[in-house]
């Protein structure tokens, strides 16, 4: 007996709501809850800005690795279990951050916590986006993405209560395993016992020799390097500006508010001016953004940054990896890999680099110029990779 109409529309939309929240947890605060609470550690424990550019790496480490691992075969139907797995420990390493003051803690802790937030991603999205693709309702993976969004929305929200309560820095990492703890409870209860749909194993062939795709690994490494910059220190430069604690955390809800529909909203674009276009055209709305971070002063400079990263970094993500699908389509795991490992090394040397600018230089100015450059060139040469016209 075939299900009903409705329960047939329910289900897709109930996985992709598992998805959200899934991101919810591992991504908008597994991965960029470190931003907000960054400024106290700094504060309390004394740390440099190149200590808070290392431990950011470290979790950009964790995150590479654990794509590439995530990508393997061996994971091969295990996938609800690891991802289940990797938003349990997301919640218990978030827990942990507060109650360690050690830079030995952080980097081993942040470390782990990129491995497992990208078990989630990786592994929630098989499911999903299989689950979606079978019900032809790919318009749903808008939604999936927006979690990110949501879940620095919802982090940001908790830290300004926290601060209202005069709260230290440990408090917003205890209080974040234990949101994350919440958010697991709900996936489970969403999605259930599902596992991706028509799964395919075998081994598939070698990336096309194709100077564009070339090109897009390139522009999405640049893109790595480049966001990440602003996305961990972006409070922090509003410390530094004296801005109140409670303006720190509305700066960073205010970027993931504006990441919520970004995806849904560039997806929709790309359909009118092709994926290359829009992938360029985030890229240099994003530049404004990290331009104006430290080039606006007062509180618009850091407010015009939040709208404009988080209304653009979620959503060049899933353009790059379309585009790389694109261009490699006999080889989707493969490209995802090779463009995870591109966007990955970026990130990795981004927050470093940045970090011991802004020690040498006293300010954040330099490091978001650098970053700002990145984007731009990521830009130029995605569009320099769309095909051209006969």
């Amino acid at each position: 007996m075939n299900a009903s109409p409705s329960l047939q529309r329910l289900a897709p939309l109930r996985l992709a709501l598992a998805g959200m929240v899934a991101l919810a947890v591992a991504q908008g605060i597994g991965r960029f809850v470190y931003t907000p609470i960054l400024p106290g550690m700094m504060e309390g424990l004394h740390l440099t800005p190149a200590d808070a550019g290392w431990i950011a790496s470290a979790n950009y480490l964790g995150y590479l690795i654990g794509a590439f691992a995530a990508a393997g075969d061996w994971a091969h139907g295990r996938e609800r279990l690891l991802m289940f797995a990797g938003l349990a420990a997301t919640a218990v390493l978030a827990g942990l951050m507060g109650l360690n003051e050690t830079m030995a803690a952080f980097l081993l802790i942040r470390f782990f916590a990129g491995l497992a937030s990208a078990f989630v991603m990786v592994f929630m999205a098989s499911i999903v986006f299989s689950h979606l693709a079978e019900a032809g309702r790919g318009d749903l993976q808008a939604l999936h993405f927006g979690g990110v969004g949501a879940g620095i929305a919802v982090s940001s929200a908790l830290l300004a209560i926290l601060v209202s309560e005069h709260a230290d820095w440990a408090a917003g990492w205890l209080w974040s395993g234990a949101l994350s703890a919440v958010g697991l409870v709900i996936v489970m209860l969403l999605a259930g016992s599902a596992t991706p749909a028509n799964g395919v194993d075998g081994p598939e062939p070698a990336l096309p020799k194709d100077w564009s795709l070339v090109k897009m690994i390139l522009a999405y490494g640049l893109f790595g390097f480049g966001y990440v910059v602003t996305a961990t220190f972006l409070v922090a430069i509003v410390r530094q500006g004296g801005g109140g604690r409670v303006f720190e955390a509305t700066v960073w809800m205010v970027a993931g508010l504006a990441g919520f529909p970004s995806t849904w909203f560039w997806q929709k674009l790309a359909g009118r001016i092709g994926l290359y276009a829009a992938y360029a055209a985030t890229c240099l709305i994003e530049v404004v953004g990290v331009t104006a971070s430290v080039a606006v002063k007062g509180a618009a400079g850091p407010l015009i940054a939040g709208v404009l990263l988080g209304g653009t970094f979620i959503a060049i993500t899933a353009l790059g990896i379309q585009i790389g699908r694109q261009l490699a389509p006999r080889a989707p795991r493969r490209i995802f890999a090779v463009m995870t490992a591109a966007f990955g090394l970026g990130q990795i040397v981004g927050p470093i680099a940045a970090g011991l600018l802004a020690q040498a230089s006293g300010n954040y100015t330099l490091a978001s110029i650098m970053a700002a450059a990145a984007l731009l060139a990521s830009g130029v040469i995605a569009w320099s990779a769309a095909p051209k016209s006969p």
